[in-house]
């Protein structure tokens, strides 16, 4: 969890380009425009949420993502 907590930004991206390789070479989709906004909807949807929360202590961030049980706080 501590490298997920450090890298959780790097998701979207490759989320982005694995989808954006898969319509290319599977479904042979040429048009870039549909190709680059169905990567880019489907990172938003798969790529993990970041909020900020109030606790006792002070403002956290708070790491909520699809794939996850628990939600993870960055102090």
């Amino acid at each position: 969890m501590k490298i997920f907590k450090k890298l959780y930004w790097l998701i979207l991206p490759s989320i982005m380009i694995i989808s954006l390789i898969i319509m290319d070479r599977i479904f042979n989709i040429d048009n870039f425009f549909i190709t680059g906004g169905l990567a880019g909807l489907i990172g938003f949807i798969l790529s993990p949420r970041k909020k900020k929360i109030k606790t006792q202590t002070g403002e956290k961030t708070q790491i909520t993502w699809i794939f996850l049980k628990e939600s993870i706080i960055i102090e």
